[in-house]
C-alpha cells in the first residue's frame, strides 16, 4: 500500500518532455484536470540555462549534467540471448535525458517528416522488390496510419517549434531549393532556413556537382524571431555552437521550456510534480482498466495518484519498462516470436567521412547550430533502386557542424598520436580547416533485437531494470557501407588535401562506449491488430483502453531520420483522438 494517496484527477502524465507538455496542453484545453509527473528536477531557461554558465563543455557535454544518473537507474545490455547482460554504467552510445523538458532540452533540433513509403514499408518493399527481398528474421511492419492522416499534425508541431526550413513539395508542386523527395506539405515551414556556414556551403556545392540534391536541414533552431500559436517567443539563433547536450540560453532552440511550458504552467487545471519517479501503472482486479500510477516522491515516499486516463510520455526505454513492470501486454519472446511488449527494438547505423583542407580554406567550426547545415536524401528511404544492393533502408548524408568545442569536437587526421607534441601540432594545424560529412542510417527491426526485464539487476528502489538485447545485422552494415561510398564521392569533389571514410565492418558488434545516437525506438509498437503490436493507431493500448503511450517506443522499426518530428506529430494525433472521440465514449478507439 502506498504511503500517500492523492485526490483523483482526470489525467496523469508520466514524463514532462515534448509529449508530456503537448498532452498537458491538449488535455487541459479539453477542460480536464491534469497532473504531470517528472522523475527529474524542474528546470527552466532562466536560471538553469543562463549564459555564461551553460557554455561549459566539461559540465554538460563531458559530465552530462542534464542526463540521467546511471547509479540510480540504468539499462542492462547484451548482444544475444546467450550472453549475460551487464549494466550500462557510463553514458556513451545514447544519452538518457533527465528533468523537466527531457531530451527536448539537450537535442540538436533536426525535425523531419516521414516518407509515405516508410510508413507502409513492408507492403512497399514486397510490392516493388518481392516478398523474398525481406530477410526472414526482419520483423518490419507497416505503420497503422498514413502520411496523409498525419500531415496536419506534423504541421502543428513544426509551427509549435518554429522550425526553420525550405519546403520541397508544396501541395504536390516540387519547389527548387527544398527536398525534391519529400511528401507533399500544405504550407511552408514557419520561418526560412538557417543561413549556411562554410561546411554547409562547400558540401552543397560538391553534392550538386556529383548529381545529388542538397537542401537545408529542417531545424528547430529559429532563423529569425518567431511567436508560436501558444504565444511563446523565440529569438534568432546566433550559431554559438552549444546545442546538443545543452539548454539554449538564447530562446532559439525549440524545447518544452521555450515553446509550451510557460503557457501550460499557467493553467489552473494543471499541476507539475518533479522528482516523481513512477514505478507502476496500477490496474483494477481484472487487469483491463488502469486506476492511476504509483510513484516515489523526493522524500522517498510511495505515492498513489488515481486517474481516469494514464498517458505514458517518458523516454522510449522508460515507457517499455513501465509497461513490463505493470503487466500491460504480453512480453515478447524471441524464441517463439510471440508477445508484443519489448518487440522490435531498433537503433540507427551511422558513419562519417573526415575531410581536411589546406590552411587557405577557413572552416571555422565554432560557428555552429544544432541543425544548421545541408543534407541530401538521394539514398534515404526508397528514393533509389534497392534491387541490386541487397538491403532494406537507407540514410541521409549531411554536413552539419554543430560547433567547435575543444574537448569533443576537435579533429585530427587518422594516424595522429593520441597525445603529446605531434597531437598538439595536428590539432593546431587542422582545427580551423576540417569537418565531418555524416551519414545517419535506418535500422530494421529484427527478431533477435528486443527489450525485457532484467532478472538480476534492479534500480535504487529495488525495481527490475530494463534489459536490451541488441547487435548489428548484416542488412545495416551493407546499407551503411553503400551510403558511406556516396558520401566519399562528395568529399572528393570538394578537392580537400585529405579525406578518410569511416564505414562499418562486417563482424563488428554493437559497442555502448562511443556516442552514436539517442534515437532508440520500438518496444511498444503501434500496429493494426493486437497480435502484432502493443498500441493501436491512436497510441492506445490494446489491452488497457485508458492507457496511451507516446514517443518513439511506438515506432515499428527505425528510419534514418531523427524521431522528434514524428514523435511530436503523433502526440498531437493521439490527443485529437482522445479529445474528439475517447472523452465522449471511453473505450477502444479501434476494434480488435
Amino acid at each position: 500500500m502506498a504511503d500517500i494517496t492523492k485526490p483523483k484527477v482526470n489525467v496523469v502524465l508520466v514524463g514532462m518532455g515534448w509529449t508530456g507538455s503537448i498532452m498537458g496542453m491538449e488535455m487541459t484545453e479539453a477542460g480536464l484536470t491534469v497532473v504531470g509527473l517528472e522523475r527529474g528536477e524542474n528546470r527552466d531557461t532562466n536560471p538553469d540555462f543562463a549564459y555564461p554558465k551553460i557554455a561549459d563543455e566539461l559540465t554538460y557535454a563531458v559530465r552530462y549534467k542534464l542526463m540521467q544518473n546511471l547509479s540510480k537507474e540504468t539499462v542492462t545490455v547484451r548482444h544475444s540471448i546467450n550472453d549475460d547482460a551487464l549494466p550500462y554504467r557510463q553514458l556513451g552510445s545514447f544519452l538518457l535525458g533527465d528533468g523537466v523538458g527531457g531530451a527536448g532540452v539537450h537535442w540538436n533540433g533536426m525535425t523531419w517528416r516521414a516518407y509515405d513509403a516508410e510508413l507502409q514499408i513492408r507492403t512497399h518493399y514486397e510490392q516493388r522488390y518481392g516478398k523474398r527481398f525481406i530477410p526472414v528474421d526482419m520483423t518490419i511492419q507497416d505503420w497503422p496510419m498514413t502520411y496523409a492522416e498525419l500531415e496536419p499534425f506534423y504541421d502543428r508541431f513544426e509551427y509549435l517549434a518554429g522550425v526553420s526550413g525550405k519546403a520541397g513539395n508544396l501541395n504536390g508542386q516540387i519547389v527548387e531549393g527544398g527536398n525534391p523527395f519529400e511528401a507533399p506539405r500544405k504550407r511552408d515551414y514557419p520561418v526560412p532556413a538557417l543561413k549556411d556556414n562554410a561546411p554547409a556551403s562547400l558540401f552543397a556545392k560538391a553534392a550538386r556537382e556529383v548529381g545529388y540534391h542538397p537542401f537545408p536541414i529542417p531545424a528547430a533552431n529559429a532563423s529569425q524571431a518567431y511567436q508560436n500559436p501558444y504565444g511563446m517567443q523565440l529569438g534568432p539563433c546566433n550559431f554559438c555552437g552549444y546545442c546538443e547536450r545543452f539548454g539554449c540560453y538564447m530562446y532559439s532552440k525549440a524545447s518544452p521550456q521555450t515553446c509550451i511550458l510557460p503557457a501550460l504552467l499557467k493553467k489552473p487545471n494543471f499541476e507539475l510534480r518533479d522528482k516523481s519517479y513512477v514505478t507502476k501503472v496500477n490496474l483494477d482486479s481484472d487487469g483491463k482498466h488502469a486506476t492511476g500510477v504509483t510513484y516515489m516522491d523526493g522524500q522517498g515516499r510511495s505515492v498513489e495518484q488515481p486517474a481516469d486516463i494514464v498517458i505514458l510520455c517518458a523516454y522510449q526505454m522508460h515507457n517499455v519498462r513501465l509497461l513490463l513492470l505493470s503487466g500491460i501486454g504480453k512480453p515478447y519472446d524471441p524464441r517463439t516470436g510471440e508477445g508484443v511488449v519489448g518487440k522490435n527494438y531498433a537503433y540507427q547505423k551511422n558513419s562519417s567521412v573526415s575531410v581536411f583542407f589546406d590552411q587557405d580554406v577557413a572552416i571555422n567550426p565554432f560557428i555552429g547550430a544544432g541543425s544548421g547545415g545541408q543534407v541530401f536524401d538521394d539514398f534515404n528511404g526508397d528514393n533509389f533502386d534497392h534491387g541490386p544492393h541487397n538491403f532494406v533502408g537507407g540514410a541521409y548524408v549531411s554536413a552539419m557542424v554543430t560547433g567547435g568545442r575543444p574537448i569533443g569536437q576537435s579533429m585530427v587526421p587518422d594516424g595522429t598520436p593520441k597525445w603529446g607534441s605531434q597531437w598538439k601540432k595536428a590539432l593546431k594545424d587542422n582545427y580551423l580547416h576540417s569537418f565531418n560529412i555524416g551519414t545517419e542510417g535506418s535500422v530494421m527491426a529484427n527478431r533477435e533485437n528486443y527489450l525485457d526485464l532484467d532478472p538480476t539487476y534492479k534500480d535504487v528502489y529495488g525495481v527490475p531494470l530494463l534489459r536490451m538485447t541488441y547487435d548489428w545485422k548484416d542488412n545495416e552494415v551493407r546499407m551503411s557501407q553503400f551510403v558511406t561510398e556516396k558520401a566519399a564521392l562528395v568529399a572528393k569533389a570538394m578537392n580537400p588535401k585529405a579525406f578518410t571514410p569511416h564505414p562499418p565492418k562486417f563482424g563488428d558488434h554493437y559497442d555502448v562506449r562511443p556516442y552514436q545516437t539517442t534515437h532508440t525506438t520500438g518496444g511498444a509498437i503501434c500496429g493494426d491488430k493486437p497480435g502484432n503490436s502493443v498500441l493501436n493507431k491512436y497510441l492506445q493500448c490494446w489491452d488497457v483502453h485508458n492507457v496511451f503511450v507516446m514517443g518513439a517506443s511506438a515506432f515499428p522499426q527505425n528510419w534514418a531520420y531523427n524521431p522528434t518530428g514524428m514523435v511530436g506529430a503523433l502526440a498531437y494525433w493521439s490527443a485529437a483522438a482522445i479529445r474528439e472521440r475517447y472523452l465522449k465514449n471511453p473505450g477502444p478507439l479501434v476494434q480488435a
